[in-house]
């Protein structure tokens, strides 16, 4: 028969235990993400993977990036479909590339010498106000817009020698849509094919060369392998390209994975900054596959003389395209009567 001193006595000794048996608790799966970048997979290393990199190593399993590179999930013209719809949670690439339906567009990739050199990307972003039109542009139509940053120059590599503006005239050219809008004025024939495809494409004549890229890019992924020249005038200091997410993705993130985002996102744009910055001069200075040539500066002025009109065209297509060239028109105002070393020369 149980007194009731023994029950209490029971009763104790069970609680006790119970309270100091370490609770058992199940693990929480991480988050998954699946992102493409607009890059092949050896420039892709460089410019995309220091950031997947950053968060898989820091996350502490509560995040995982899985990274694709150009065209493995879907062809890098339909990059924004496929994130808005979530077959993709993540993007890194330009807007001209990954056809942006809103008027920022054009401003991706090369917008026509509105920069000079990498660094003019990140203070026309921060200091200048085009962060604030690019997030409240893609907060319109269900995409988050965390970042942009700068890299390489749009310069050409080409089968063909370039001397004169006049040598332009009927290159067939892997180029962005914009550059190639624009470079169509002096007769150059933009080739739109998958990225992958543009090495064979200039072996088999189907392509002159390239207007896409710095010197870096065109030894890191082979193009310097299949082309005899570069040409050092340009037709943009520094591409211009951001990261995307998945807004409702972005929304379930908890906030100090947003953080750990942010800070792989600016560690990685640190990383380029160095790596296109060095790699431009030593290959130009030390690399052995690609002849160096220079339209006169007095010459290309007639290219620099068709931005602006071009910019003038841009413009008047809406008041967010008049807002972003008037932003550009002010920056390089003010680099212009800064000089060397904000100006080429």
């Amino acid at each position: 028969m149980t007194t009731r001193r023994k029950f209490l006595t029971t009763a104790g000794v069970g609680a006790a235990a119970t309270l100091a048996s370490p609770a058992i608790v199940k693990a929480q799966a991480p988050i998954k993400w699946r992102m493409q970048t607009y890059a092949g997979g050896a420039l892709g290393e460089h410019v995309t993977k220091p950031m997947v990199d950053f968060v898989n190593s820091a996350a502490n399993g509560e995040m995982e990036i899985e990274l694709f590179y150009a065209d493995q999930i879907v062809p890098t013209g339909e990059l924004f479909q496929a994130l808005q719809r979530g077959t993709i949670d993540a993007v890194h690439s330009d807007d001209d590339s990954m056809a942006s339906p809103t008027p920022l567009r054009q401003f991706g990739g090369y917008f026509p010498f509105a920069t000079k050199h990498i660094l003019d990307v990140p203070v026309l972003f921060n200091q200048y106000g085009l962060a604030d039109i690019w997030r409240d542009e893609y907060a319109k139509v269900g995409v988050q817009w965390i970042s942009s940053a700068g890299q390489d120059p749009c310069n050409f590599n080409t089968k063909k020698e370039i001397k004169s503006v006049a040598d332009l005239d009927g290159l067939k050219l892997y180029t962005f849509p914009t550059a190639g809008r624009f470079l169509a004025k002096f007769g150059v024939v933009p080739v739109n094919i998958p990225y992958a495809d543009a090495e064979v494409a200039v072996q088999t004549g189907e392509l002159d060369g390239m207007a896409w890229s710095g010197i870096t890019e065109d030894y890191t992924v082979g193009w310097a392998n299949v082309t005899d020249y570069f040409l050092t005038n340009n037709i943009s200091g520094a591409w211009i390209g951001s990261w995307f997410v998945n807004q409702r993705q972005w929304a379930d993130l908890p906030d100090h994975l947003k953080q750990l985002v942010m800070a792989a996102t600016d560690a990685s744009h640190t990383y380029r900054n160095q790596w296109y910055w060095g790699g431009e001069a030593r290959l130009r200075a030390r690399g052995d596959k690609l002849e160096l040539r220079t339209v006169p500066a007095d010459e290309w002025a007639e290219v620099e003389n068709a931005a602006k009109e071009f910019w003038t065209e841009i413009a008047a297509e809406g008041e967010i395209e008049a807002k972003i060239v008037g932003i550009f028109r002010e920056y390089n105002e003010v680099i212009n009567k800064a000089g060397p070393p904000y100006t080429n020369g």
